[in-house]
């Protein structure tokens, strides 16, 4: 039996998506759970900058997240 860490299985479901205020096809997409919240201590430290930038700019550069289901 396979058994998925948090992240894996939280990646099949749901995304923290950040749209871009003036360009919609530039954003961000981040796995998450089904209420938003991104399992910071999986990610590599690339990622975890771009998820800290992302929010940095909220309302600046980037629409505020929503959650996403995404393929199963």
């Amino acid at each position: 039996m396979t058994t998925l860490s948090p992240l894996a299985a939280c990646a099949a479901c749901y995304e923290l998506r950040f749209t871009g205020l003036f360009n919609r096809g530039r954003g961000f997409a981040f796995p998450c759970d089904a209420t938003g919240h991104v399992p910071l201590d999986e990610m590599s430290d690339s990622c975890r900058n771009n998820y800290f930038y992302a929010r940095t700019v909220i309302g600046r550069e980037l629409s505020a997240p929503v959650v996403a289901l995404v393929g199963v």
